[in-house]
C-alpha cells in the first residue's frame, strides 16, 4: 500500500460537481491562464497571495501543486506570499498531515520552514511565511492569485505579475481556539482542494 494512499483516497472522493456555476466563473480566469501557458509550452508560475501568508495562501499553493501533479500538468511551480511575513499556522500543517501529506518541519523558530510532500518521487513543497516579493518567489511571468479580500484591496499592484486573479476564500482563523477549529480548517482545505482539482482537470487534452 502506497505511503500516499490516504491522500490519493481523499482526492478520489472530491466532487468537482459540488462547485457552483458562480464559483466556476471565479475560477475560469485561472483555468484560462494555465491553458494559455500550456498552449505556448511556457512555464506555469502561480503565486497565491494572502495578507499574512499563514493559512489560505499555503493551502492553495499546496493543493494547486498537488493537483497539477495528479493530472499530469507539467512545468507548474506554485508559490505563496503575503503583504507581510508571519508564520505558517500550525493547524494548516496538521490539517494537511491528517489528509495524507507527509509534513516535516525543516527548521524551527518564529517562522518555521516545512517540507510538504504529496508524492514519493516529487520535490516537497517548501512552505514558510514570506512577503510576496521574497527572493524565494518568482520576479516576473507569473499569475498572482489573491486568496483574501484584504490582500486584493491592499495590493493594487503586485510587482512582476502578468495577471492578477482574485479567488477569495473565507479565513478559517475565525475559528481559532474554538471547538470547531479542526473541522473548519479541514472544510476550507477540502474546498480549496476541490476547486484546484476542477481547475487542473480542465486542462486535460
Amino acid at each position: 500500500m502506497s505511503h500516499y494512499s490516504v491522500l490519493n483516497g481523499f482526492i478520489s472522493n472530491l466532487d468537482a460537481k459540488s462547485i457552483t456555476t458562480e464559483r466556476k466563473q471565479t475560477l475560469s480566469p485561472l483555468v484560462e491562464y494555465i491553458q494559455g501557458k500550456m498552449a505556448k509550452k511556457e512555464p506555469i508560475r502561480l503565486n497565491f497571495i494572502c495578507t499574512h501568508n499563514s493559512r489560505r495562501s499555503h493551502l492553495s499553493q499546496i493543493w494547486a501543486q498537488t493537483m497539477a501533479h495528479h493530472f499530469g500538468v507539467g512545468n507548474v511551480s506554485c508559490y505563496s506570499g503575503g503583504t507581510e511575513a508571519t508564520a505558517l499556522f500550525p493547524m494548516v500543517a496538521s490539517t494537511l498531515a491528517n489528509t495524507g501529506f507527509e509534513v516535516r518541519m525543516l527548521s524551527e523558530g518564529k517562522n518555521p520552514v516545512y517540507g510538504i510532500k504529496f508524492s514519493e518521487n516529487e520535490h516537497p513543497v517548501i512552505c514558510f511565511s514570506k512577503r510576496m516579493d521574497d527572493d524565494f518567489n518568482p520576479k516576473t511571468d507569473f499569475a498572482a492569485i489573491m486568496t483574501c479580500s484584504q490582500a486584493d484591496e491592499g495590493c493594487p499592484f503586485v510587482p512582476g505579475a502578468e495577471k492578477r486573479i482574485p479567488i477569495m476564500y473565507e479565513d478559517p482563523k475565525a475559528f481559532d481556539d474554538k471547538p470547531q477549529q479542526a473541522e473548519k480548517y479541514s472544510e476550507r482545505s477540502k474546498q480549496i482542494a476541490t476547486e484546484m482539482l476542477y481547475v487542473f482537470s480542465q486542462n486535460q487534452k
